[in-house]
């Protein structure tokens, strides 16, 4: 191989900042939060989620008592389980694929909070379907939690100027 041909490529495995230089790298953790070069953020939301069901999981006994209110396993479910699964969100970058699994988690919580509806012709007893959860559940889903809390993170980035290098850096000026 030819000197300027390796030496393009030694100089490609670094982004220079200042007088700082960092190494490319396929993938890194920020914040606990794997973040790679691909934007793949599947594996993240499947890390994410499965401290967000160990948590469901240990008051779930909770959320289905008749001796709560709505409002309070509401509370629970925000304030306990959604901070342990959106923990670094700010980061991810959804499609509509990887949308569905947080989606799919937030209706099983929401499923056991509401509990099931009974038929009042024949009495019998069913799921509430995912229309009927987003009309109990009078707050914001989790995407739209997830894409407020991108925004608002991305304007505390716009305000530290371009002078930092986190800004730079997202910004890509080098």
């Amino acid at each position: 191989m030819a000197w300027s041909v390796k030496r393009k490529l030694l100089l490609n495995r670094y982004i220079k900042i200042d007088n700082s230089s960092f190494e490319r790298v396929e993938q890194f953790k920020y914040l606990r939060t794997n973040l790679t070069n691909q934007n793949s953020i599947k594996e993240e939301i499947k890390h994410r989620l499965m401290p967000g069901n160990s948590c469901y999981h240990s008051v779930q006994n909770l959320l289905s008592s008749s001796l709560l209110s709505k409002t309070l396993k509401i509370k629970i479910y925000k304030i306990i389980i959604l901070t342990i699964v959106l923990y670094g969100c700010e980061t991810w970058s959804l499609t509509l694929r990887e949308e569905h699994r947080p989606r799919v988690f937030e209706n099983r919580v929401l499923r056991k909070i509401f509990g099931p509806k009974r038929n009042e012709v024949t009495g019998e007893w069913r799921k509430l379907h995912n229309e009927e959860l987003n009309d109990l559940y009078s707050s914001p889903n989790i995407i739209q939690v997830i894409k407020s809390r991108k925004m608002r993170w991305k304007g505390q980035l716009t305000h530290m100027g371009e002078r930092r290098g986190v800004h730079r850096v997202l910004v890509e000026k080098h």
